[in-house]
């Protein structure tokens, strides 16, 4: 442990010489010496933490010495968070932590093979994780290893195209059927939040975009909701955020039917007797009987309790998204029309409704066809 001029305890690594100069030096994993001299002593203590945890971890100039940790923490604070949306960017810590810091953190990133990546998604489905958080992992990974590359730190990106999330099966997602839906909607009614859930069935749109709805975006004149916003609820800092749409797409009027249009007018004239709302909710439609917010945590109790009572199977918000646009496959909407409404960015999301429609009406059609022409 060095020592200043006055022989006071400085800590391992630095020193005071005769002409006051203060000395920091420590070796290196590569056994190099690494030294340095300052006037300071605070910028002396400063640079040797700081080299030394470069070189325990790697740096961004340590190219392919580094840590897949350090690197994770160099491109989600220095890479991805000043260039994608928050939740994204929740998304890839959230991903990084549970399932990948634990299999290949400590590994040096250029060790790093197809073999870890996989062995990481196997992990995780052997822990019954489903296919939407295996896919999600991937592309965490797919993406920081991109970027690695990009940064000359590893020649290739290890998540080839042999890395492949374990098949879970063909799950349809799930949709209400007529029956289960005049169930669900016969018990909804008597929950605060009935006016939500009709909302969505009568519109498709997302719960985010159910929560950023607010009253001037309503055009009771021409009928027409605007679509302009998302609100997502931060659960890290107990906060809702209010964010563009993720898209151009996202950005589109939707037709009122007539129930939607009576649902807003009550909900307006309703509005009218309660009491003053909380200055930043105070044009929000969508509220629970606090005048408040409701995260998608909250809206999945709800509906629980709801498909229990009725008797159906468990549902979430996008159940009832997804509904809708069964319902209006069902009606013979067209394909173009229903993209435009639900605000995808393709027609081939539109589409894979589609065929999931179909696939289910196939035995009805045939029944029909039976009818009319199987007698010989």
């Amino acid at each position: 442990m060095g020592k200043d001029l006055k022989g006071k305890e400085l800590g391992v690594g630095i020193s005071q010489r005769k002409d006051g100069l203060y000395s920091a030096r420590f070796t290196g994993r590569d056994g190099k010496r690494r030294q340095k001299y300052f006037h300071k002593l605070q910028e002396c203590r400063k640079w040797i933490a700081d080299a030394q945890f470069e070189d325990e971890h790697g740096g961004i100039d340590a190219f392919g010495d580094m840590t897949v940790d350090a690197w994770f923490e160099y491109w989600i604070s220095e890479i991805k968070g000043k260039t994608v949306r928050w939740n994204t960017l929740s998304s890839y810590k959230g991903r990084y932590e549970k399932n990948i810091k634990g299999v290949i953190g400590n590994m040096l990133i250029k060790d790093v093979k197809p073999m870890n990546c996989q062995n990481i998604l196997n992990i995780m489905d052997n822990n019954g994780y489903a296919g939407g958080s295996m896919e999600r992992t991937k592309i965490t990974m797919s993406c920081m290893f991109s970027d690695a590359c990009e940064n000359g730190l590893i020649p290739v990106n290890p998540v080839t195209k042999s890395v492949k999330c374990p098949q879970k099966g063909n799950v349809n997602k799930r949709v209400l059927t007529l029956d289960e839906q005049e169930k669900f909607l016969s018990v909804a009614r008597g929950s605060v939040n009935y006016s939500h859930f009709l909302f969505i069935l009568q519109t498709g749109v997302r719960s985010s975009e159910l929560r950023g709805l607010k009253w001037s975006d309503v055009d009771f004149g021409n009928r027409t909701i605007h679509i302009q916003r998302n609100v997502t609820y931060d659960s890290n800092g107990n906060k809702f955020i209010v964010g563009d749409l993720k898209t151009n797409s996202g950005y589109r009027d939707i037709p009122m039917t007539g129930t939607v249009y009576e649902l807003l007018t009550r909900i307006e004239r309703n509005k009218s007797k309660t009491d003053a709302l909380p200055c930043e909710f105070v044009d929000h439609i969508f509220l629970n009987s606090n005048n408040r917010l409701i995260p998608n945590s909250n809206y999945d109790s709800y509906l629980e309790k709801i498909c229990n009572k009725a008797g159906i199977e468990k549902i979430s918000m996008h159940t009832l998204r997804h509904t809708f646009a069964t319902r209006c496959i069902e009606s013979g909407m067209k394909p173009k029309t229903l993209q435009k409404i639900l605000g995808h960015a393709n027609i081939s999301m539109t589409m894979d409704l589609y065929v999931h429609v179909t696939e289910d009406e196939k035995e009805k059609e045939m029944q029909k066809f039976e009818q009319m022409y199987g007698t010989i």
